[in-house]
């Protein structure tokens, strides 16, 4: 089994077309271990030129929200008052750890998202520009 880096975009869309005659592959078989290791290789090449950005807390928390069909009273054990809560979704007042650690264990955000420091368009203007 020869395998190459991918190096470049051509390699990179000539694997992603390889994996795509690969997807009927059963496990343990040369055809299946082919495309494991192709499927790393284009994860790390993507990993390594498509990072992904975390989202802001607060969008993190209202794709919660609109996910789970959360209205912002449901945040009020997790944050406080309905208007600590507000002033949470209206970018007025930053997320407490107190509070970081309430939305992660009581719902389940993941804390990376929550923790993430907005850039300062963000926090300026009130939302994602």
């Amino acid at each position: 089994m020869e395998i190459v880096p991918i190096k470049t975009r051509r390699d990179y869309r000539r694997t992603l077309k390889e994996i795509e005659g690969l997807m009927t592959a059963k496990r343990g078989t040369p055809e299946g271990d082919r495309l494991d290791v192709l499927a790393t290789l284009v994860e790390a090449w993507e990993a390594r030129n498509y990072p992904l950005d975390l989202p802001d807390p607060v969008d993190a928390i209202r794709y919660h929200m609109e996910q789970n069909g959360l209205a912002p009273k449901d945040l009020t054990d997790y944050i406080g008052s309905r208007n600590r809560v507000y002033e949470v979704l209206n970018r007025r007042r930053p997320l407490s750890l107190r509070m970081i650690r309430r939305l992660h264990t009581g719902l389940g955000i993941p804390a990376e998202s929550l923790i993430k420091v907005a850039d300062d368009a963000t926090r300026r203007t009130g939302s994602m520009s």
